[in-house]
């Protein structure tokens, strides 16, 4: 605070005082007057240190409760974002609760097939030995069965082939037996089983237009016309010889021979073709044919078609016979088919003659081929297999 002036303060100028002509003041009231002065002034001082401080606390107030509303809404803020994260806090949780499972159930699956994958690597000579037993033994069959030498030379093979994979040498004695039995089937001498089988299938489709002796016809002979026949009613002049020619044209021309007239010819050509047509007539009627087995001409329309699909039966039984090698059917069937041609269908007709030639082509092929066993080969695998 501001010093207050005193009495001695030269400051005060004794000019001021100079206008007022007061009673002169007692000592007591010189005295008092500073004192009231300085009174007025601290009261004064007082009053604005209160009221300033009313003022500042006011302002400290507000703040305060300015500051708690923002103190609030931050704790509500505060407490969403705490129960949002409570909440994806559980959803991690329960999320990772699951993978921990998914993992347990991986390394459960992982440890599985690692196991499993150890006993096939242990296992895997035995399991490629296995199959290929099975792969040579059903090909042993076939070849036995229906002669089936690509398919045999196919699974040999492919024997060799999954064994050069594991590249061991314990493998050379079978692959060896394996090299043996494929030099064996490319020896054998080769049918051609598919020529065969397509001759047959030719004289199956040619047994419908084969004539029967049952409907066997002659054929008819072929028109005459009027002035051939004419031509053959009259005799045709001699021919001379050239010393004959020679003396004629010596000797003297008689009178010209008239020609025959015009009804006469038309006569004689007329008889000529009527009786032609006759004796055409006449020869259908009868007809004279010499047959071993009478009983063929007496088949009905119905007897006929069963007997043409009896001989094409007969005809696919030799071809399925043929594709399972089984030579005695093969033989007894095609010998059955060329008797009920002989015996039943014109042999002379050309149809006849061509299925005829065919089925003897068909019968010259040779099925008696011996075919070998793939037994080196199964015995090697069995011999591997059975070692310790």
């Amino acid at each position: 605070m501001n010093d207050l002036p005193t009495l001695s303060d030269p400051a005060v100028s004794p000019a001021a005082e100079a206008p007022s002509a007061p009673p002169a003041p007692t000592i007591a009231t010189l005295a008092q007057q500073p004192l009231v002065i300085a009174i007025a002034i601290v009261a004064i001082l007082l009053a604005a240190e209160t009221w300033s401080t009313h003022n500042h606390l006011r302002n400290l107030r507000e703040d305060m409760a300015h500051r708690l509303q923002q103190n609030d809404a931050s704790n509500a803020e505060t407490g969403t974002m705490a129960r949002a994260v409570q909440e994806t806090s559980k959803e991690l949780q329960a999320k990772v609760s699951q993978l921990e499972g998914k993992q347990v159930e991986a390394q459960s699956q992982q440890l599985a097939l690692e196991q499993l994958y150890q006993d096939l690597s242990k296992n895997r000579d035995e399991w490629a030995l296995t199959e290929i037993e099975q792969v040579l033994s059903t090909a042993s069959q076939q070849l036995q069965l229906a002669g089936n030498v690509p398919g045999a030379l196919v699974a040999l093979e492919n024997a060799d082939r999954s064994l050069s994979r594991s590249d061991k040498p314990q493998f050379i004695t079978i692959r060896r037996a394996i090299a043996k039995d494929t030099e064996k089937l490319k020896a054998l001498p080769s049918v051609d089983s598919t020529g065969v089988a397509l001759r047959i299938d030719s004289v199956i489709g040619q047994i419908d237009a084969l004539p029967m002796l049952a409907d066997a016809t002659l054929p008819a002979p072929a028109p005459v016309p009027a002035s051939a026949a004419a031509a053959a009613a009259v005799p045709a002049p001699a021919a001379k010889p050239a010393k004959a020619r020679a003396g004629a044209r010596n000797e003297v021309v008689g009178p010209p021979v008239p020609p025959a007239s015009p009804w006469l010819q038309k006569v004689q050509g007329a008889w000529t073709e009527w009786s032609g047509d006759m004796w055409n007539d006449v020869r259908q009627l009868i007809r004279v044919r010499t047959v071993a087995t009478p009983d063929a001409l007496m088949l009905s329309p119905s007897e006929s078609y069963f007997m043409r699909e009896n001989v094409k039966l007969r005809l696919l039984n030799a071809r399925m016979a043929l594709l399972s090698r089984n030579e005695t059917a093969f033989r007894d069937d095609l010998i059955a088919s060329q008797e009920a041609l002989n015996k039943y269908f014109d042999t002379r007709a050309k149809a006849t003659q061509t299925v005829q030639a065919l089925l003897r082509q068909v019968q010259a092929s040779n099925l008696a081929i011996e075919m070998p066993t793939l037994s080196d080969s199964l015995n090697a695998v069995r011999n591997y297999k059975a070692k310790p």
